[in-house]
């Protein structure tokens, strides 16, 4: 009888200490949810969040909002979500330097995959290699060669060190065994703002907001970093058929939370997430940005995570890429 009275006890102080917890996950969401994004206007990181929030907040039933945290390529953002409370009121939307920046920097204040639960791969997308028209360089086998004749004297534009543009050009650079210097920029959008201006002669973009400048004649396309072409590019080859055989840069943009977020407020922010890529009107704005929707499941993301964090690091030692 008495060791009966002590499980019933047991069981009821456990379920006095949790019901707090569940209660909250079962209300939630009761008010906007903030989506950082750690990088500026315009880049491909955050098309993907405002192409997606209007969708998760009618999903949802509360405002998602896009805060943009730039800096120091993505770690003043990232930084900040990872010490975020764990309540899935602050989420994180980011790309390659997520993985990238502990192998560039000496210290970084946040670990990949210690700091955050993986929520969903999103989407992923191609980049794209163009020129400024005033460049005499009409294919990727041409510019190899350009860049040969002139070590050091070509510069692309960098979104921040270790950004997906700096990581495209720097793979570049180790299979064509060229000297193409990087000239970093304030984000995507400024980079590629500086390769329209003619401020650097080449550029590595995402396919999102940048596609129009080569219709334009504002940028002239070279080649797709994927081992695809893309159609947002009809008639444009790939890097890996036009000239380097080998290459192929494709970036993901993966959807996470402070970690300790409760495991039932995840698999909700996965679903209503996958909801929203699924409606139409998404899709159609992602795919006319030449973005491809993935939805992973949170443990498929957190795979992506660690694998592109070994991947990555090899590449960043080999080049002697070090940003202190």
């Amino acid at each position: 009888m008495k060791r009966a009275a002590m499980a019933v006890l047991s069981f009821t102080l456990a379920a006095a200490v949790f019901a707090p917890a569940w209660a909250q996950t079962a209300k939630y969401p009761e008010r906007a949810i903030r989506l950082i994004s750690p990088f500026p206007p315009g880049g491909t990181v955050d098309v993907n969040a405002r192409i997606l929030a209007p969708a998760v907040t009618k999903s949802l039933g509360q405002q998602v909002v896009v805060d943009n945290r730039s800096g120091a390529s993505g770690i003043i953002g990232t930084t900040e979500a990872a010490r975020a409370k764990p309540d899935g009121y602050t989420l994180l939307i980011n790309t390659t330097p997520m993985v990238t920046n502990p192998a560039m920097y000496s210290k970084v204040p946040y670990h990949a995959l210690k700091d955050f639960e993986a929520i969903s791969i999103l989407s992923s997308t191609p980049s794209f290699l163009s020129v400024h028209p005033s460049v005499p360089a009409k294919t990727v086998g041409e510019l190899i060669k350009l860049a040969k004749a002139r070590p050091g004297a070509l510069n692309y534009g960098g979104a921040g060190i270790g950004t997906n543009p700096h990581i495209a050009g720097e793979l570049f650079n180790h299979l064509a065994k060229t000297n193409i210097v990087a000239v970093q920029f304030k984000g995507g959008g400024p980079a590629l703002i500086g390769a329209i201006s003619g401020e650097v002669s080449i550029a590595f973009s995402g396919l999102a907001g940048a596609v129009g400048f080569v219709q334009s004649g504002r940028l002239r396309a070279l080649g797709v970093t994927s081992l695809k072409p893309a159609a947002a590019l009809p008639g444009v080859p790939t890097i890996a058929a036009s000239g380097l055989p080998g290459y192929e840069f494709v970036a993901w943009f993966v959807l996470a939370a402070p970690k300790g977020t409760p495991r039932e407020i995840i698999a909700l922010l996965n679903d209503h997430f996958r909801k929203a890529m699924a409606n139409p009107d998404t899709i159609k704005r992602l795919q006319a940005d030449g973005i491809d929707i993935i939805g992973s499941t949170p443990e498929q993301a957190a795979a992506t995570l660690e694998a592109d964090l070994k991947k990555y690091a090899t590449l960043i030692r080999e080049r002697g890429m070090k940003a202190d």
